[in-house]
């Protein structure tokens, strides 16, 4: 669309239109409530700490000590210097959440739809159809914001690749480059690096079309504009990449520095994450048809039949209320693949699927190739260990593939490439140059296809089990008769969603049979497309994320309260760390009010993990105690929990008596495990630095005492008329925490494989530690720098392109 007065003022409808589809959909936000979003609860848990010093300081600590004993903020939430992008993020995101996301997934795609050269009123039914796809909206409500964020930007992302191509050079660099910057400030690498396996396929696609068409000059200009883009929009978030990449090499998702497992077999190396953790989410073979069939496999872990369900009856036949029965049949496990958990299928909407399947019998472009391609990369991918000959490549050979994990995510190439298809497969069939013969056949056979899957898997429904991997541990609680009655639900939702998406292919395939026979004109087709397509979805989406998982902003900025437990291990005001075994190492309830050895996080700090594994799941009390854990909750004979006093506990500092070196941190790990840590301490020999005394006389009077205790800085006093080497309870961390002795720098150790160890001359003397990450000041340089570009080119680049527009009209 060229942009004149009529053409902005349609733009700026199209805008008002989203905003107020976003703010429908999620009406609640209007009555200033929020989604309780289960993970943004946990993630608040980790970042309670640093939101308060935040608050309370006005400055930013890059460390939390409330968490895994002690981590970085780089993925809390940290904010860091010249960091203009995120500013223009929010600015974008003014809706309140998570309208706000719907919000961007709309506009993302419209804007890409006009890259595309697509028409306003289709670009808004595509628009539709991607915002609401049942996947995207489920994300929204477990609280996958990140992943929902870095999602919405990559339709414009590749509007701009697609500029380029093109040969619309400044327009293409321009929207790339921004694009590309909003996209890394979304913080979801993930999503970014399986989209840029589909670019690796548009950049084929167009290459073999250049070789064909002789064009090859064009393609290198298009490629050469597109890579500064990409390293300019990088390059303004370089403070958060770096310190990313840091931490990610310290955390479980880096190499580990272990060769052995906890059982004492030898370690298989590898830098990453292992392949069945990262293909423990894989997507069945089979299960990949509820892109057409929502609840081919049961849908989630939790679906709300209420009182029309087997179960139901069941539970009333047996006596049992109908309060009680409708309490249980509001989250029947219905789901029966063979993933973990799964809060909703991965629905893009049966009519947009047959819209997708017509595209590919009427496009002839090159757009069709590489849509294709993603579309058919991403469903075997998506099959994880359900076809292991590719995963195992990709994990073996493709770099950076195995840093990843729930393979099943990369489905959202196809969640993309899918409604693309769709729009262009109607642009195609609402052109006058193409015959109606030629429309006609094309439908029949998208009819021919869908229906087909459709009927099959209704005659074959007889071969599925309709039973899951958890069914197992469901008997035991449940009993078989129950168990048969869910079972029976299964096949209830199968056979209706088979038919609900039957009819609602009857009636697009209606729609566009009479668009083409001349009964209906254009924009009554669209607009009954646009209706269904929205039947279809928002009624599914409403199954797993509606009014009711609304509740009050209160609730969601504090989404944990404090019980009487915490407000009595509250009162005690020294230093210490509080354990949970409820919640182990999976869980940030106690990180929200104490400092903790748990968290939750994907990427958990490796040497937290390995002293879990090793250690802590084996209930070595000493590791507790060298971890100042103060307080261990337990539960008394009625069930009630109540905070434990560990009377062994080492506190937040300690002198001792023996230094052992080790050689490796397989020696240090092993040699916790009857290890005195109040009297002995594990020095790897590895380290640069060197200990050359192993033996400190220690009397009784000798003590390190805490004096201020901050996220990142902490001080103590020491009092020891001997030289002596002290053990800190602190995580030890090589890039950043820098230590000092009455104010010259000192050289801090590991010590008991995860901790820090000083030496300390005799006397009485002023200890300090503070965190001073170089990777912050480097990368904000480096952020400043790159961003000041950008605004340059943009400023130029926009005043090039009206100026070019100028003097069109003029000519």
């Amino acid at each position: 669309m060229k942009l004149t007065t009529k053409a902005v003022f349609t733009h700026l409808a199209v805008l008002l239109f989203f905003i107020a589809a976003s703010v429908i959909y999620f009406y609640p936000v209007i009555q200033g409530k929020g989604i309780f979003q289960s993970d943004i609860a946990q993630y608040k848990g980790m970042a309670q700490e640093r939101e308060i010093y935040k608050e309370s300081t006005g400055e930013e600590s890059y460390w939390t000590n409330s968490a895994f004993g002690g981590m970085p903020t780089y993925q809390l939430g940290a904010n860091y210097p010249h960091d203009y992008v995120k500013k223009l993020d929010r600015l974008i995101r003014f809706l309140p959440r998570p309208a706000d996301y719907l919000f961007l997934y709309f506009i993302g795609f419209y804007i890409l739809m006009l890259c595309l050269k697509v028409d306003y009123r289709l670009a808004i039914l595509g628009s539709l159809a991607f915002g609401f796809s049942t996947y995207y909206i489920i994300i929204l409500g477990v609280g996958h914001n990140a992943k929902a964020h870095a999602i919405a930007y990559l339709p414009m992302l590749l509007g701009g690749i697609l500029l380029a191509f093109r040969r619309k050079y400044i327009a293409g660099f321009l929207l790339t480059a921004v694009a590309m910057a909003l996209e890394v400030s979304a913080n979801h690498y993930q999503m970014t690096y399986y989209f840029m396996l589909l670019v690796l396929l548009v950049g084929l696609v167009y290459l073999i079309y250049a070789i064909k068409n002789k064009k090859l000059m064009a393609y290198a200009k298009a490629i050469g504009v597109l890579v500064l883009a990409v390293i300019l929009g990088i390059a303004t978030h370089s403070t958060s990449l770096l310190a990313t990449k840091e931490y990610a090499e310290w955390s479980t998702r880096g190499k580990s520095e272990l060769s052995i497992n906890p059982d004492g077999s030898a370690k298989e190396a590898a830098r990453g994450l292992d392949k069945e953790y990262i293909t423990q989410y894989s997507y069945g073979i089979a299960e990949s048809l509820n892109l057409l069939v929502p609840r081919l496999y049961g849908g989630s872990n939790s679906e709300d039949l209420g009182k029309s369900s087997k179960a139901y009856e069941f539970l009333t036949g047996q006596g049992l209320s109908a309060s009680k029965a409708l309490e249980f049949t509001e989250g029947l496990p219905l789901y029966w693949g063979q993933q973990p958990i799964v809060a909703g299928p991965a629905y893009i909407g049966a009519v947009v699927f047959f819209l997708a399947i017509l595209a590919l019998f009427l496009i002839k472009q090159k757009h069709k190739w590489w849509l294709l391609g993603g579309v058919i990369l991403s469903l075997l991918l998506s099959w994880g260990k359900n076809f292991s000959v590719l995963t195992d490549f990709m994990i073996d050979y493709f770099p950076l593939y195995n840093k990843f994990r729930a393979v099943s995510s990369i489905q959202i190439v196809l969640e993309l490439c899918m409604p693309i298809l769709a729009v262009l497969g109607l642009k195609s069939l609402f052109k006058k140059n193409i015959e109606k013969k030629a429309k006609l056949n094309a439908l029949r056979n998208a009819v021919f296809i869908c229906f087909g899957l459709l009927i099959g898997l209704f005659l074959f429904k007889g071969t599925f089990s309709f039973e899951g991997l958890s069914d197992g541990t469901y008997r035991q609680y449940f009993g078989e008769e129950l168990m048969q009655m869910i079972q029976r639900d299964r096949e209830t939702v199968f056979t209706q969603d088979v038919f609900r998406s039957f009819f609602l292919l009857l009636a697009s395939a209606t729609v566009l049979f009479l668009f083409i026979r001349e009964k209906l004109n254009q924009n009554i087709a669209i607009v009954c497309l646009g209706l269904i397509i929205l039947i279809d979805l928002v009624g599914v989406d409403k199954r797993y994320v509606n009014q009711d998982d609304f509740v009050s902003q209160r609730q969601i900025n504090r989404p944990f309260t404090a019980s009487e437990l915490d407000k009595a291990i509250q009162q005690d005001k020294s230093v210490f760390r509080v354990f949970d075994p409820q919640e182990g190492l999976n869980g940030a309830r106690t990180s929200y009010f104490h400092k903790s050895i748990g968290g939750y996080h994907a990427a958990k700090p490796q040497k937290m993990q390995n002293l879990f594994d090793f250690h802590l799941y084996n209930n070595n009390v000493e590791v507790l105690n060298m971890l100042n854990v103060k307080y261990i909750i337990q539960q008394d004979e009625e069930g009630r929990s109540y905070p434990a006093l560990n009377p062994d506990v080492n506190g937040p500092a300690w002198f001792v008596e023996t230094i052992e070196p080790v050689a490796s941190a397989d020696e240090a790990i092993l040699g916790l495990k009857d290890l005195n840590t109040r009297k002995k301490a594990l020095v790897e020999s590895t380290d640069n630095i060197k200990l050359v005394k192993t033996n400190f006389a220690l009397d009784s009077a000798a003590q390190i005492v805490v004096k201020d205790y901050r996220p990142n800085f902490i001080s103590y006093q020491s009092e020891n008329k001997n030289e002596g080497f002290a053990v800190f309870s602190e995580m030890f961390y090589a890039n950043g925490w820098k230590a000092s002795i009455d104010g010259k720098p000192a050289s801090i150790y590991k010590v008991n494989y995860a901790l820090r160890g000083l030496l300390i001359p005799p006397g009485s003397h002023k200890i300090v530690f503070e965190f001073e990450p170089d990777v912050v000041q480097l990368g904000s340089t480096i952020s400043l720098i790159s961003n000041i570009v950008l605004a340059l080119l943009l400023v130029s680049g926009l005043f090039l392109l009206y100026k070019g527009k100028k003097d069109k009209i003029q000519e």
